[in-house]
């Protein structure tokens, strides 16, 4: 019974502001559970509510609605972009080129071993966050979490790391083939069969 009651308590003092000391409520938080808990649902609401900007830090990114959801977000004027890791230029199915063609500046942060966030920041008020992959597999098989943070001074913070990855990423400019890839054919070579 003492274990909760000191976990609460750590939880609580670290929202306590340094200078005055006084408590802070906490934030809105929503919490989705997968499979089929309805995270890709609340990933898409989100982004479809963005009205100026959505940053995206992700590990793996295969997820079509998702996807959809942020180039749709982008058609309207809001500032999408993207840090992937490094998997993302070969992996066999990625949104990263449905996002590049779309127009969405997509980054590959090649800096660490694995740039395993899984992080979406929407009008640097809500943070969306958690062990969910932003793929279909994540939504429908996988035992995953996500949470829904709405929080200015989080969201702050999540943002100030983001930016600190897309300062060592590169640009992506499309994926490229593994050797076991078949070789693609041209269209002249297309054209003489």
């Amino acid at each position: 019974m003492t274990r909760p009651f000191f976990i609460l308590a750590l939880a609580c003092s670290a929202l306590l502001p340094v200078a005055g000391c006084e408590p802070r409520a906490l934030p809105p938080i929503d919490v989705y559970f997968s499979p089929k808990g309805g995270a890709t649902e609340a990933v898409v609401a989100e982004i479809d509510a963005a009205q100026k900007s959505v940053l995206i830090q992700a590990y793996s990114f295969t997820s079509k609605p998702i996807a959809k959801a942020l180039v749709d977000a982008h058609k309207r004027g809001v500032a999408i972009q993207a840090v992937l890791d490094r998997s993302q230029r070969t992996e066999k199915y990625s949104a990263a080129d449905f996002l590049l063609h779309a127009g969405v500046t997509v980054l590959i942060d090649a800096k660490h071993e694995i740039a395993h966030n899984k992080v979406i920041i929407v009008d640097g008020e809500v943070v969306i966050t958690g062990s969910f992959n932003f793929t279909g597999h994540a939504e429908t098989h996988n035992a995953e979490n996500l949470l829904v943070i709405r929080d200015e001074d989080l969201a702050h913070t999540y943002t100030a790391n983001w930016n600190l990855h897309a300062r060592h990423s590169e640009p992506y400019t499309g994926r490229e083939e593994q050797p076991s890839d078949p070789p693609k054919e041209s269209r002249s070579s297309k054209r003489r069969r």
